[in-house]
């Protein structure tokens, strides 16, 4: 029987190996990239998927168990996440979606063409103008920009859909955002005087 290879883990082979990969990886689209990494950590049997490619995993003090901040089921579909999050706006439908390609597939940038095809998925009505319901969210801070045109759930945008469906506390989550904003004007305007 041949006998296993025994790796050393020192701290100039980690290195090493860590540059060999990268070198590798960054000629690859983000996609391979994505694809590579799952790959080689289900291997190596690593957890992984998008729940652990968005949410760091935490450790407490008293136990080696991980805990995800957003620990919910993540096999719940586009259409009935949807369904819950009881949308009534073309802006309010694309926070959510966004909410879900961001928490449920791991995709933190997105273009419009994304959140169509999982309004689409979603079994949801057409937007009239995708484009415009994306600059909207964009407007009312429920989307941020990201790089080369991309969008980004905001902050904001995530405490609002995490609110929903209760209408009352996403609300006052867009009511304590714009007392943040109207603190800081007037604190500039001071500073101004």
């Amino acid at each position: 029987m041949p006998e296993e290879e025994v790796i050393v883990s020192r701290e100039d082979d980690l290195s090493k190996a860590l540059t060999h990969v990268l070198e590798v990886l960054t000629k690859l689209e983000p996609e391979g990239r994505r694809r590579v990494i799952e790959t080689a950590a289900t291997f190596f049997g690593f957890p992984h998927g998008s729940s652990a490619k968005t949410t760091p995993i935490r450790h407490t003090e008293n136990d080696n168990a991980s805990v995800a901040p957003f620990s919910e089921d993540r096999t719940v579909s586009p259409k009935q996440f949807l369904h819950e999050k009881e949308p009534r706006t073309d802006v309010e439908r694309i926070a959510c979606l966004a909410f879900y390609l961001t928490h449920y597939r791991g995709i933190q940038h997105f273009k419009t063409l994304d959140i169509s095809k999982l309004n689409t998925e979603a079994a949801q009505i057409k937007f009239s103008n995708a484009a415009l319901a994306v600059n909207n969210a964009t407007k009312l801070n429920y989307l941020a920009s990201a790089a080369r045109g991309a969008k980004q759930l905001s902050a904001l945008g995530e405490q609002y859909v995490v609110a929903l469906p209760d209408r009352d506390k996403a609300k006052a989550v867009m009511a304590r955002a714009r007392q943040r904003r109207r603190g800081r004007k007037a604190s500039r305007a001071e500073a101004a005087q």
